[in-house]
């Protein structure tokens, strides 16, 4: 069964912050964090959950009033009994559709392969580097989506 992909609710702020708990580790947002994001949501703070009876994954995202071509996805995670099932791809799908005729940028870990080809698939392309930007000295690999005209 495909999850539903659906804006976020109060109620699903204990499951989200619970699951970047358990995707991010030590990157993770804080409770409060997440709490403040959960206040703002609105036309220009997205976040969508894919929802099985439980939340399976979450995305965010950041988009401006129209005017504004540059869209940005601030997160996007996965249970990790849900990876390789097609959550992320429905995310991706969903957030990109609410983003016609703009540019997304995101930011992601170079060691992060399964995000990178994720991304890439939905044609994501690598613009640019953080050199040394995540703790142990990663690297983040900037990457833009723009709509094919």
């Amino acid at each position: 069964m495909r999850p539903a992909i659906r804006p976020a609710v109060a109620d699903d702020l204990a499951a989200v912050a619970g699951l970047d708990e358990v995707c991010f580790g030590p990157e993770a947002w804080s409770s409060a964090a997440w709490g403040g994001e959960f206040e703002r949501v609105s036309d220009d703070r997205v976040i969508l959950v894919a929802d099985e009876g439980a939340v399976a994954g979450y995305l965010v995202l950041l988009v401006p009033p129209v005017e504004v071509d540059v869209v940005e996805l601030l997160r996007i995670a996965v249970a990790p009994a849900e990876r390789r099932t097609g959550v992320g791809g429905q995310l991706m799908t969903a957030a990109l559709k609410r983003c016609a005729g703009r540019t997304v940028l995101l930011e992601v870990a170079a060691g992060n392969e399964s995000a990178i080809g994720l991304y890439g698939g939905f044609g994501f392309e690598e613009i640019s580097r953080r050199r040394g930007y995540y703790a142990g000295g990663e690297d983040a690999v900037i990457m833009r989506w723009r709509e094919s005209l």
